[in-house]
This record gives structure tokens, sequence and C-alpha cells, in this order.
């Protein structure tokens, strides 16, 4: 217990996003994906997931880890109308909106509410998509109260607000882990994925690739870094991390264009060149190939549904 422990000390914890939405139209997303964690509260209705349309009960809770693709419906019947996550978030407005309790809408309209939040080990890599930890169900009122709570807090003005909500989040992230642990859930990939973040020269690998996701990041550099030779730095980080370093390298510049595109103003050339692509090109067929949606299409949303 003392190893999580200290797992659970490095790992920062921001929060994205948290909102209330209501189904106004039954959709199966067929490649959701975001880069961020989601936690899906249901509230009433319907929400499905994976290849098997498996069904949440309300009250009861979905976790989505960032990176993992997944498919998602929303409300009865989802999986007669099914899109991809292109499709779906450019018309997303059709299928959800924020939650309006005076709508004049039925007493049984189908609503959730959700949480987004980044959970990185050494401020580097993602918590529960490194451990490859799938999407599954949660059963645990306090992480549904905490969510209520962000909500009611974000909904409100009160001194501090900022504070708590962060407060909350991290605690969240607890009680996840603590319900994992209860649960006996996902043994094996804790046993074996969670070992490598006790080896010093991969962290300095993972800190220094944070830093430099303009400059050169080649196995030779990543090499110098953990002062092993080029030839096994490959193999190293692979039986460290279940990943060769160049597609772990891809994916945290691909994340950081993601921040860029909805937390600036800067052209998609602008961020490719920031986050080590000289080729605009290039850039935009491996962003659409990582998240099934072009770069462009990623600027105007924000996690599930824009404001």
């Amino acid at each position: 217990m003392e190893d999580y422990n200290k797992i659970i000390e490095s790992i920062g914890v921001k929060y994205i996003k948290a909102r209330k939405l209501d189904i106004l139209e039954p959709v199966y997303v067929n490649n959701f994906y975001d880069v961020e964690n989601t936690l899906i509260l249901l509230n009433e209705g319907v929400i499905s997931f994976g290849k098997n349309h498996e069904q949440v009960a309300e009250g009861d809770l979905l976790f989505l880890p960032a990176g993992k693709m997944v498919s998602l419906g929303y409300g009865a019947n989802a999986k007669q109308h099914s899109i991809s996550n292109e499709d779906f978030l450019s018309d997303r407005e059709k299928y959800l909106r924020h939650h309006v309790p005076s709508a004049g809408l039925s007493s049984q309209q189908e609503n959730f509410s959700y949480l987004a939040f980044e959970a990185k080990v050494f401020d580097s890599i993602n918590f529960f998509s490194s451990l490859d930890i799938p999407p599954f169900v949660i059963s645990d009122q306090r992480i549904g109260n905490l969510m209520r709570e962000i909500i009611a807090e974000m909904g409100g003005n009160k001194a501090g607000k900022a504070r708590i909500v962060q407060t909350y989040t991290e605690q969240v992230l607890i009680e996840l882990v603590r319900y994992i642990l209860r649960n006996q859930l996902f043994v094996e990939q804790l046993a074996t994925n969670s070992t490598y973040f006790k080896d010093p020269r991969l962290v300095d690998i993972l800190t220094y690739i944070k830093n430099e996701l303009q400059g050169d990041l080649s196995n030779k550099v990543l090499a110098t870094v953990a002062n092993v030779s080029e030839d096994y730095v490959g193999q190293y980080f692979k039986m460290l991390t279940g990943i060769n370093p160049q597609d772990y390298i891809e994916y945290q510049r691909m994340e950081h264009a993601v921040h860029l595109l909805r937390a600036s103003k800067k052209s998609i050339r602008a961020i490719g060149t920031e986050v080590g692509y000289k080729d605009t090109a290039y850039f935009c067929r491996r962003f659409k190939m990582m998240f099934g949606i072009p770069a462009g299409k990623m600027r105007r949303r924000e996690s599930m549904i824009s404001s």
C-alpha cells in the first residue's frame, strides 16, 4: 500500500470541466475519444458503452480513462442511431444540451452529469491510461456526491470556488484509486504497469520529453538523458511502459496540441511548430489519424459539449 501512496503523491490533478446535460436525442458515438479523463454520472435514463452496449444503472458512474477510444451511447435506443465522433462533434447541440430544469420538458428527461479532469504522474504521463485500465462502471455514492458538489460550486459564485473545485477533483482521483483497490479491479494491470513509476531514469526521460516537445527527441538524445546506449533505450522504454518512445512522444505532442487548440488562438501552423512538427500538412494528417477529427474541429469543441 505504501507504493500506491507514493504514486498518488506523484499524481498532478487538474480540473477541466463539469456539467449537467440533457439528452435531447439518442445517439451512439462509435469512437468517443478524449485526452482527458471523463467521469459520467447517470441521473436519469440510459448511458451505454462498449461493443456489447453495456448499460450504466441510474446513480452509477462510467469512468472513461484519457486516451481510450470507446463506443458511447447517450439515451435509450441509442444504438439505432450510430455516428462517428466527428459527426457527433459537428452536430452535438442536436443531441445534448446544458440541463435546464424549467424548460418545460418531460420529468423523465434523460440527463447525466460529467467531470473532465487530468491526472498525470510526474506532470508528464496520463495515470489511468498508462496503467492500461479500460472504461468501467463505478457504483460509489461518495464519488457521485463529490461530482454533485463540483457542479454546484461551478454553478455558483462563492469565494474560493476554484480552490474548492480543485480540492474536490483531487478527492475524486483518490476515491477512484481506492475504489479500484478495494474492489480488486485490474489487479494484473496494476501489478505490471505501475512499476515504472519507481524508475528514476525513466522519470528523467519523461521529464525531458515534456520540456522539449519542440526539439530533437530522437532515441540518441533520450539515451543520453537516461545514460544508456542508443541501441538499448527503445527496448528499455518499452519494457517499462509497454510502448516505444517515439509513439509516446507523438502522443505527448498531440496531447499538448489539443491543449493549445482549446486554450489559445494560435494558428494551426504555429501550434504544429510548437509541438515539434515543421510540416503543417503532416501534423494535420497525424492529428486526424490519432483523434479521428481535424485539428480545426478540435479547436471548436470543449471536452464533451461547447459552452
